[in-house]
């Protein structure tokens, strides 16, 4: 596996992923030799500090064992004697930076530890490849189960996810996954969708758009259907102009593409009154670009998210969302896992309502459109403003 210079993730600690990640899938066995710093060094395409840092964190671990003169090698893999008195769950995620994910991996750190069992925590940093690794190396270790959030827009189980069911290895999934046999806590999207797009037709606005996510991504049609669901159990016509889609792939990018979305608004032909937003970080970078243009939130365009992230109740205009339940996702995943770690019978899909927040983005509480002179901030808020343009820039700079 080539090194990613461009990955956040220590050279070397990529250098010990790859190594063990071949160990788990068999492809170096134990015995085997490994080839010398300065082969590895070639392979790698790093310097030998960076080879020696690498193998002594895999020594360390007990994965791998080096001989004076002779060379480095596989280790035979140890038996877990402590597996039963200290139970392990492996936790597998998109990104630990996720707003979203991190709160269920707060919640299932809190909820695994409250039951006694210990959580192994790994980033995929958004690869396929890094992701099922991960797996591999997890199972390689002996955890008694795992809770997996997939980066796959696919919505169905990878082949190494459906290796996983046929061999009845325990897991659950706390990202959207369409297949009903697959172990799944998650929120209610549709009905998400509904709820928002319903509280601004309760508030009196007449064109409803709806920002979803980039073309292809399963979550934001699910929404989608929720907001038409919801147009037309009130006797509004499905007006197709009014639905547009964040440009790039990945949450990484999803302020930059609602920003994108707010600068051309403007230019929009009988644009919308109001906004339901595929996800907070998105509605955020759209909020962004609406104020910089001089126009006013709710006046002039209402906005409703969804995560309730923590940077939308301090936003230049606090933002309205529908709050996914994380801690009682991360609770619930844990709860189901313990069950299929245990062999006992259980419900495998346990779907989640989203709740309602209200804030001024929307029009609070009903009591009529919020003015808000973004020339007049709150030193508060003028600091949270400027993190936001230089979060913005920075996703600028990383997506090219």
């Amino acid at each position: 596996m080539p090194i990613d210079v461009q990955d956040s993730t220590p050279l070397y600690l990529q250098i010990v992923d790859d190594l063990k990640s071949k160990i788990a899938s068999k492809e170096l066995k134990a015995g085997d030799q490994l080839g010398s710093h300065a082969e590895l060094s070639s392979t790698y395409g790093v310097s030998l500090i960076t080879v020696k840092k690498a193998l002594a964190t895999l020594i360390n671990d007990g994965i791998v064992f080096s001989r004076v003169g002779k060379g480095t090698f596989v280790a035979q893999p140890s038996i877990d004697t402590h597996r039963n008195e200290h139970p392990t769950i492996g936790l597998v995620i998109q990104d630990v930076r996720s707003p979203f994910f991190s709160r269920i991996m707060h919640s299932v750190e809190d909820a695994a530890y409250k039951l006694g069992y210990h959580v192994l925590v790994s980033s995929s940093s958004g690869e396929a490849e890094k992701e099922e690794a991960q797996i591999a190396r997890f199972r390689n270790f002996g955890v008694n189960g795992m809770i997996i959030a997939s980066m796959s827009h696919q919505y169905h189980a990878t082949p190494t996810i459906r290796k996983m069911l046929h061999e009845g290895f325990p897991f659950v999934m706390v990202s959207y996954i369409a297949d009903e046999d697959v172990p799944f806590v998650g929120s209610n999207h549709e009905q998400g969708g509904y709820l928002a797009t319903e509280y601004l037709l309760k508030q009196g606005y007449q064109r409803i758009g709806y920002i979803n996510g980039e073309p292809g991504n399963l979550v934001g049609e699910l929404r989608r259907r929720g907001y038409e669901d919801a147009l037309r159990a009130y006797g509004r016509r499905i007006d197709k102009r009014l639905q547009l889609h964040l440009r790039m792939r990945g949450e990484k990018h999803d302020y930059q593409s609602g920003y994108e979305i707010g600068k051309k608004f403007r230019s929009i032909s009988a644009r919308p009154d109001a906004l339901f937003v595929y996800n907070d970080l998105s509605a955020l970078g759209f909020e962004e670009a609406i104020l910089e243009q001089g126009l006013r939130i709710p006046d002039d365009v209402a906005i409703v998210g969804f995560d309730d992230i923590d940077r939308g109740e301090y936003a230049q205009v606090p933002l309205t969302t529908m709050r996914q339940p994380t801690a009682l996702i991360g609770s619930h995943a844990v709860e189901l896992l313990v069950k299929l770690m245990n062999g006992k019978n259980a419900v495998l899909r346990k779907i989640l309502k989203p709740e309602l927040i209200l804030r001024e983005s929307s029009g609070r509480n009903g009591k009529g459109r919020i003015r808000r002179n973004t020339s007049a901030l709150t030193k508060g808020q003028q600091s949270v403003h400027h993190g936001a343009k230089a979060m913005r820039s920075s996703q600028k700079e990383h997506s090219r």
